[in-house]
């Protein structure tokens, strides 16, 4: 289950943190919410999550 953390803190700096989304998933289910934001991203830093690939469910494996 994917979760998403934003923190602002007293100067107006926006804090995104991604939980339960491998590999670049992340960036897509924060990508809306910096559009709607209006800023632009000053520091992006990735956790472990980010560097696992996404699994593929056996179903689809055997359909390739």
């Amino acid at each position: 289950m994917e979760e998403i953390q934003i923190e602002i803190d007293q100067q107006g700096n926006v804090t995104i943190e991604v939980s339960g989304a491998p590999g670049g998933k992340c960036l897509d289910l924060t990508k809306s919410v910096e559009q709607l934001l209006g800023g632009e991203v000053s520091q992006r830093d990735f956790t472990r999550e980010y560097y696992i690939k996404e699994s593929v469910d056996q179903e689809e494996k055997l359909s390739r």
